[in-house]
């Protein structure tokens, strides 16, 4: 993809994709949606402060830390975003109703306010629909090299929502496929080191949401996927975020090492008709 894309009459120079290169036979796909809380400067702020950009409504914590350790451990490719999720989220469908937020978790967006159709239709060109496209494209070479991908789709979350703490460290976010979300969990309190009730079964989000990147990209091509949530607090340093992911490195080795597991196969999907996620 061009590193120079055109917004608004102006060349701005913004690449929407992070690739980091991997070997294609390794049978292990990452993908952080949320890395990054930077704005295109045609944009400038959004109208935030920098103290609201830092929080969670911008990016994932820790996220691509652990996915960019993950990727050095495992030897496996792994996709990137590089934009603020409140410019548009590329982990939710082409239609999704918060796909540009106007308001988020207690504030308000002005820079998306007045955005209208033409204006997220350009939000989905320029920074939505090449991330989805890197992953086609990944997925399609690594299944060319002869190994169908599992795909791992790393987030973080917050210590407290509307007040109330969670109790999890650590989510398995999944649809109907069951071989890579139960394999995580059970090897979650082994390499992990954490107790049963701080490990989320599809907590704190539900894993099937109709149009996002693993409904969109994985689960109609039969490929073993999950997501997972990290709490942000254990990794919202490079050191804690390192430390994290080798552990979680050591989780994904025999889910990746079984055929069984990483096999595409149809399972089906609880999706259809889910649309939003908190």
């Amino acid at each position: 993809m061009s590193g120079v894309q055109r917004l608004l009459g102006e060349d701005v120079e913004f690449e929407p994709v992070e690739r980091i290169a991997g070997d294609a036979r390794s049978g292990l796909l990452l993908l952080c949606d949320h890395a990054s809380n930077a704005l295109p400067e045609h944009y400038g702020d959004l109208g935030l402060d920098g103290a609201q950009l830092s929080r969670h409504i911008a990016y994932d914590i820790g996220a691509a830390w652990v996915t960019r350790r993950l990727a050095e451990a495992l030897g496996a490719p792994a996709l990137l975003t590089t934009y603020s999720r409140l410019l548009i989220d590329p982990n939710r469908g082409a239609d999704d109703p918060t796909l540009v937020m106007r308001y988020s978790d207690g504030a308000i967006v002005p820079g998306n306010a007045r955005a209208d159709s033409a204006e997220i239709e350009r939000r989905r060109a320029l920074h939505w629909r090449p991330y989805r496209g890197a992953i086609a494209a990944e997925i399609d070479a690594m299944r060319a090299a002869g190994t169908a991908p599992m795909i791992v789709s790393v987030h973080s979350f917050t210590p407290i929502w509307r007040g109330h703490p969670r109790p999890w460290k650590f989510g398995v976010l999944w649809d109907m496929d069951p071989r890579l979300p139960r394999a995580l969990l059970a090897a979650a309190q082994t390499h992990l080191h954490l107790l049963p009730h701080e490990i989320g079964d599809n907590e704190p989000y539900d894993g099937a949401l109709q149009g996002d990147t693993l409904d969109a990209c994985a689960t109609p091509l039969g490929l073993s996927n999950a997501l997972i949530e990290i709490r942000q607090d254990l990794i919202d340093t490079a050191a804690a975020a390192f430390a994290f992911a080798d552990r979680l490195a050591e989780a994904l080795r025999a889910p990746l090492a079984d055929p069984a597991i990483r096999a595409p196969a149809d399972f089906g999907s609880r999706a259809a008709g889910a649309i939003g996620r908190a």
